[in-house]
């Protein structure tokens, strides 16, 4: 009998061996089980099963021979929640999308105060309650147009605010591969001087001189001609911009190599009041904005790196971010890196094409007067050749 099982399994595709499976008879033998069904679904299929990713198809198979197999899990129910969540999830037509009351973000606000007070249990599906699957605006998994994720990942990224501690990686600054290009591009960007130490032969001079002596040499140095540029660049981070991690790198890590004087913090969707250097370390070491403004002259490049798809509350309103309450409204702080630093740009990884579907966008190509380039190398060099000016 048990042969035969062996066979069925090893035909579901399960990659099991005689090893394992005189494992199981020794197992039977030695009576480490009691005589049950329950029971001796869970020894075979520890025996047998090597890699739970062929437990689908060790359960269809240990079905199909003993066509008891759904009295095990009604008797013993451990499906995962997540299976759970995931079948509550609505598959709505666009039609019902737009269907969706949209309450506005002080009503929502407010709404979610009554809810917190009112509900007292969880739910799953619905319109109104904080939970799961559904269309209300409260919880994950369902479809809101600007909903608050509550106790989950999020799906659609239309949440106005997020009620969890999030945690970020910091973009490697060492990458290399792909960047070539980039590097090229930035390299329109450049104002050379000569400054520090005279550690470089100067030909011309030493030739002058050397004519002018003589022809006795009359050796001349000079400090060495650098690249004096000075760059500020703010990158977005987390969320919506994780898709695009490896562009931002090949970036980021290129901008390192070709600007010696840069300078560069990080921020989520929209620059708050504070920014910060390491992602590990965001929510214990930040810097106030106002002191990066205050610290870099006005002659410094801003180059703000973002996607720029967020909640237009979240640069419109006071209290509009998605992690906290600002105080301030991040248009206002957009204004004031514009006005500080008049030479900026914003590189956007996020598709062209997809940019009019933005409202963000738009708002965001707005602060900075239109000055939002693609992150190509055409808008690269279009982007360096406006900063150069």
């Amino acid at each position: 009998m048990l042969i035969d099982f062996f066979f069925t399994v090893k035909d579901a595709g399960v990659p099991v061996s005689i090893k394992e499976f005189l494992t199981l008879l020794e197992a039977l033998e030695r009576q480490v089980i009691a005589p049950s069904t329950d029971e001796f679904y869970y020894l075979s299929r520890l025996t047998l099963v090597k890699d739970e990713a062929h437990f689908d198809k060790f359960d269809r198979a240990f079905g199909s021979y003993f066509k008891g197999i759904d009295a095990v899990f009604e008797k013993h129910p451990e499906i995962p929640l997540e299976w759970l969540e995931q079948r509550m999830q609505r598959e709505l037509t666009p039609q019902q999308k737009a269907a969706i009351e949209k309450f506005g973000y002080d009503k929502l606000m407010q709404r979610l105060q009554d809810l917190l007070k009112e509900q007292k249990q969880r739910h799953e599906g619905g319109s109104k309650w904080i939970g799961t699957g559904g269309i209300s605006p409260f919880g994950h998994g369902g479809t809101n147009p600007e909903g608050m994720r509550i106790g989950g990942p999020g799906r659609n990224r239309s949440a106005v605010k997020v009620w969890e501690q999030r945690q970020y990686q910091d973009y490697d600054g060492e990458r290399e591969l792909g960047t070539r290009n980039i590097k090229v591009a930035l390299r329109r960007l450049r104002r050379f001087a000569r400054e520090g130490a005279a550690d470089e032969l100067a030909l011309d001079d030493t030739i002058r001189a050397t004519a002018s002596n003589a022809g006795f040499l009359d050796i001349r140095m000079q400090p060495e001609r650098r690249n004096n540029i000075k760059v500020l660049m703010l990158l977005d981070v987390g969320g919506s911009m994780d898709d695009h991690i490896a562009r931002t790198e090949e970036l980021f890590s290129a901008a390192r190599t070709e600007f010696k004087n840069m300078e560069f913090f990080y921020f989520h969707n929209c620059v708050y009041d504070t920014l910060w250097k390491s992602n590990r370390r965001r929510h214990a070491e930040r810097f106030d904005t106002w002191d990066v403004l205050r610290r870099y002259p006005p002659d410094t490049k801003l180059i703000f790196v973002g996607d720029a798809t967020m909640s237009p509350y979240e640069i419109t309103q006071v209290g509009g971010s998605v992690e906290y309450n600002n105080a301030e409204a991040g248009a206002a702080w957009l204004q004031r890196f514009t006005s500080a630093f008049p030479q900026h740009a914003w590189l956007n990884p996020e598709p062209e094409g997809l940019w009019q579907y933005r409202q963000s966008i738009a708002l965001i190509r707005q602060l900075m007067s239109q000055r939002m380039f693609g992150l190509t190398i055409d808008g690269l060099e279009r982007a360096m050749r406006m900063l150069s000016k």
